[in-house]
């Protein structure tokens, strides 16, 4: 008997009309909690591969894991004009999805600013988010880091090769992830370009994302969200932490434990903004978080508090 497909594609309209795809994991039916696990900026479903095949497959809990394509990434279609590359906008195409493919209530995992969004969702709609994993994203972002994403997004040159690929994401992100060695310079230039026909092909709406990033300067602060997360006190979070991280600083993750004495912090040594979701430590303290939540049986649905966003879900509120 032939093994099931690791994933199963799964495509979804967005309310404007953009047809938008995600990565479907494990059993539909398992009693235990869903994950839904959102992408960073310029990221997609791929990032979360070994994550999702690794709580998917849980010796004890197996579960459904569910990663999204975020507009302008991946498999999703590309905004017509960019404009709807915006926290609001992303945030509605993921309760859409979750709502197409009954996730509720899920554990988030969002890295950056899929955390971000995971982090919102908690906020609009009470219920749908048993607990958050925060990957190296916070309520405040250091302007200085993202300074720097600004200067690749949409920037970075094409790759002729695979070794080329590798040796461009060395260059620029070298200096955060120091213990890196070949063979993960290769994997990460796996997970950020296409394959196209044996050609590596940025994989985002360059462009598009570029433009969200026009404001942002190193000395110039950003906006924050510290009354969302304060307001989140009865959900559990869990923050991965890159000890060389700049947009996750040592000084706005103390605010964070000062903000919630709960919070659970793991820090990931010689890795940057933000850690790679693989190896077991990482993936073993993931998957215990979540457990976690559950107890000792499958969780019913959960009650958050209500606090009113401080933004329509029709304003810009660009993040990394």
């Amino acid at each position: 008997m032939s093994e099931p497909a690791a994933y199963r594609d799964f495509f979804y309209t967005a309310r404007d009309g953009l047809r938008l795809h995600a990565r479907d994991y494990g059993d539909a039916g398992s009693p235990w909690t869903p994950v839904v696990c959102l992408p960073g900026l310029t990221r997609t479903v791929r990032d979360f591969d070994a994550l999702a095949r690794h709580l998917a497959g849980h010796r004890h809990r197996p579960r459904r894991v569910v990663a999204f394509d975020s507009r302008g990434r991946g498999l999703s279609a590309w905004d017509p004009d960019g404009s709807g590359y915006t926290i609001a906008a992303e945030l509605n195409d993921t309760l859409d999805g979750m709502a197409a493919l009954n996730l509720r209530p899920a554990a988030i995992v969002g890295t950056s600013r899929g955390g971000i969004i995971g982090l919102l969702i908690a906020i609009v709609r009470p219920g749908a988010v048993a607990g958050l994993v925060l990957n190296d994203v916070g309520p405040e972002l250091d302007p200085r880091g993202l300074a720097r994403i600004k200067t690749y997004v949409g920037q970075t040159p094409n790759p002729d090769t695979w070794a080329d690929a590798a040796a461009i994401q060395r260059r620029l992100h070298g200096g955060q992830f120091v213990n890196f060695g070949a063979a993960d310079w290769e994997e990460f230039a796996r997970l950020t370009y296409a394959d196209r026909d044996g050609v590596p092909v940025a994989d985002y709406d360059g462009k598009g994302l570029a433009a969200t990033f026009a404001s942002v300067e190193p000395d110039q602060p950003v906006a924050t969200l510290w009354e969302e997360f304060r307001a989140l006190a009865a959900v559990p979070i869990l923050v991965l932490h890159g000890n060389n991280s700049d947009l996750l600083t040592p000084g706005i993750l103390e605010k964070m434990r000062k903000a919630r004495s709960d919070l659970e912090i793991f820090e990931v040594a010689g890795e940057g903004h933000p850690p790679q979701l693989a190896g077991g430590t990482v993936l073993g303290r993931i998957s215990s978080f979540i457990t976690g939540i559950e107890g000792g049986t499958p969780s019913a649905e959960a009650v958050i508090p209500r606090v009113a966003p401080r933004f329509s879900l029709d304003e810009d509120q660009s993040s990394s």
